[in-house]
């Protein structure tokens, strides 16, 4: 049994994607709240070659995301913890989003900041869309709420309880990612560990394809051929950000998010482009 452990949490294309990667010579601890989809992508890994462990994990829950961490614990040293699982706006209500999205990958950062290895190093998939300040734009004493609201209470805040429209909710969780991973960074370094996040674009995979079929469609193929890279990105290719943002090369980075969106939202920032919109 390999006694070095990587967590992925999501096993969707972006999951699976990091997860060949950084697999290899790990205990793989796959990990997603749809049971089918997970065994699926379990098998497509144990197919591949690599060790893989399965637990099923709603990480609106404290007591689930717990469970996780402790298993993780007992497989052997848990050196990487990536988490990719969301909700887009045309998935769910903003009631989920922000149970998933938001209070979910804080409890994620939370609990395993207390059984991730010294030396080791976390990724938050966020999202281009917490750098759109005009969907949800906040003060800077709302952002340090974000940042340092004990995390069963994130959701009790009165600006983030008033959300009730998907996209805007989608909008300020992948913000608060950003903001969680920089305080967080704080209490992985005391453990001698690292932790970021990455904010993809449009990414080509199920997801992607069932929001690019949406009410939003237009918006995202305007985003696509405005963008400087006019294409849109790929699981492998965010998968290759993982590798440098968890390994060696990333040593001295901590509590930062890289953005790689092709373009879109400098196109954005430029006045070169403009949508409504996730």
């Amino acid at each position: 049994m390999n006694t070095d452990v990587l967590v992925t949490i999501g096993a969707g294309g972006i999951g699976q994607a990091i997860a060949r990667r950084q697999g290899p010579g790990r205990t793989v601890l796959l990990a997603d709240h749809n049971e089918s989809a997970l065994q699926s992508a379990a098998k497509a890994l144990k197919d591949a070659g690599h060790t893989v462990a399965t637990q099923s994990v709603d990480i609106s829950s404290r007591e689930s995301v717990h469970a996780l961490a402790q298993t993780a614990a007992g497989l052997g040293s848990v050196q990487q913890v990536v988490n990719t699982a969301g909700l887009s706006p045309i998935q769910a209500p903003a009631e989920a989003i922000l149970a998933v999205d938001l209070a979910g990958v804080a409890l994620v950062l939370e609990e395993f900041a207390k059984v991730i290895a010294p030396g080791g190093a976390g990724l938050t998939v966020s999202s281009m869309a917490g750098h759109m300040s005009g969907l949800a734009p906040l003060t800077s004493e709302q952002e340090r709420d974000l940042a340092l609201t004990p995390t069963d209470a994130l959701l009790d805040l009165p600006f983030v309880a008033a959300v009730k429209d998907s996209g805007p909710a989608y909008a300020l969780a992948k913000r608060a990612n950003h903001l969680r991973v920089q305080a967080a960074a704080v209490t992985w370094g005391q453990r001698g560990a690292r932790v970021n996040s990455v904010s993809p674009g449009i990414i080509l995979t199920p997801l992607a394809r069932d929001e690019m079929s949406g009410p939003g469609a237009a918006g995202y193929q305007k985003m696509i051929e405005a963008s400087a890279a006019g294409r849109v990105g790929t699981a492998d290719e965010v998968a290759a950000v993982a590798a440098f943002l968890l390994g060696p090369d990333a040593a001295f980075i901590t509590g930062s998010d890289l953005l790689m969106d092709g373009g879109v939202i400098a196109t954005l920032a430029t006045g070169h482009l403009t949508v409504g919109g996730n």
